[in-house]
């Protein structure tokens, strides 16, 4: 039937389009990376012309001098114990702000008491400087608690905006046409709010991430807890250790990268395996 050639027509043309499209984001996510590297390579070699033109190591070590201090770091236990004591406080914090954004959002949605409730709440948080946050919680915990607190309420604010801009995305018409034919609340949750809702939470999470590790750290290097990465940073600093004050900055940028890859690409794996492959790539 000339329909069905038609329609047969249409999906080619339409797999096609697709093909290209997706030829078309693999070159430029190729380029990028090209770009991004040329970009690295060119400030790193800024960096070392800067400290070879100062040549003062206490104001600026080379890249390759803080390279080596970091490589002198690694085969120490302490260097270890120090890592794991940071990333295991500061991820503590980020899960815990997690959870609680997700609870938080799907209540104030649910809720408009709640709602009036926590986004005054928010809004301070999101308003008030981390170094305030610090020296305030410092009156109720300890220093060695002080970055799981700080994390957790760096993120909070973050998640919450971002579940509940999710939630709202919601395609309306799917939340009648669920509530008509009056579908149980697992088949709605699965096939209308995660799908609308992940991609804003992972996004979110994004953020979040790098925002916690940097407001926990900075939690440390005022609170000092012994063992801590902040400690070790404080330490570097008032006995004029520049190598040691870029290496240990390194390994938190590493840290926060490493742990944010790893972090949504066990998300990405997760929404897989519940909405699928096509609605996790939606």
């Amino acid at each position: 039937m000339w329909y069905l050639k038609k329609e047969k027509d249409m999906r080619d043309k339409n797999e096609k389009t697709t093909k290209i499209e997706r030829e078309k984001t693999r070159m430029k996510q190729k380029i990028k990376r090209r770009y991004g590297a040329a970009a690295v390579v060119f400030w790193l070699a800024v960096w070392q012309l800067a400290a070879a033109a100062i040549g003062q190591e206490v104001f600026l070590v080379s890249p390759l001098q803080a390279a080596g201090t970091l490589v002198q770091l690694l085969p120490q236990p302490d260097f270890w114990q120090r890592v794991g004591f940071s990333a295991g406080h500061i991820l503590l914090g980020f899960l815990l702000g997690a959870v609680c954004s997700v609870v938080c959002s799907v209540a104030a949605e649910r809720w408009v008491w709640v709602d009036a409730l926590l986004s005054p709440v928010m809004q301070l948080v999101k308003a008030t400087p981390v170094a305030s946050f610090i020296i305030l919680a410092l009156v109720w915990v300890s220093g060695k608690s002080l970055s799981i607190l700080i994390s957790f309420l760096m993120v909070l604010p973050v998640l919450y905006g971002a579940v509940r801009t999710g939630i709202e995305s919601a395609d309306p018409q799917l939340l009648e046409m669920a509530r008509v034919f009056r579908l149980p609340l697992a088949r709605r949750v699965k096939a209308i709010w995660l799908p609308a809702v992940l991609p804003a939470f992972r996004q979110g999470c994004s953020v979040a991430l790098g925002i916690c590790w940097k407001s926990g750290v900075a939690a440390e290097v005022i609170g000092l807890p012994d063992g801590s990465i902040g400690d070790a940073l404080y330490r570097a600093k008032i006995t004029l250790s520049t190598g040691e004050l870029f290496a240990w900055t390194f390994v938190i940028i590493l840290l926060s990268a490493a742990f944010e890859k790893l972090f949504l690409a066990l998300l990405d794996k997760a929404v897989a395996r519940v909405l699928g492959e096509e609605g996790a790539n939606a």
